[in-house]
């Protein structure tokens, strides 16, 4: 994937706390939830989109089962089905009578200020 050209929807950078990969319009790293911005003025932020998917569900393993691990792995492909990225988010394990929640949600902005172009 390559990636947009800095101001136009898509572009990212890095954030200075958590060193994640984010879009170079957020206010607010969405994996820290850091504050990224102060100045409001000083450049147009993106404005929130209601979130077009949002999924949770939950895992429980039974008592009678033994131990189980798990990798929480996150796909993304694009509209002819090639695979655009992928990452383990997460990994761990379950024992008898444990549970874990899962929760998957796609944010999305419209960008004020960047030009809306296809990569």
């Amino acid at each position: 994937m390559s990636n947009p050209r800095p101001g136009t929807a898509g572009s990212t950078r890095t954030c200075p706390h958590c060193k994640t990969r984010i879009l170079e319009s957020a206010a607010v790293c969405p994996a820290c939830k850091h504050y990224l911005r102060i100045d409001s003025a000083a450049s147009p932020l993106a404005q929130p989109l209601p979130s077009p998917l949002k999924v949770e569900g939950i895992i429980r393993q039974p008592a009678d089962a033994g131990s189980s691990e798990y990798s929480v792995v996150v796909v993304v492909t694009n509209e002819r089905g090639e695979e655009v990225s992928r990452h383990v988010v997460g990994v761990g394990a379950l024992h008898p009578n444990e549970s874990r929640t899962f929760s998957l949600a796609v944010e999305m902005y419209a960008p004020t200020g960047a030009k809306a172009r296809r990569h």
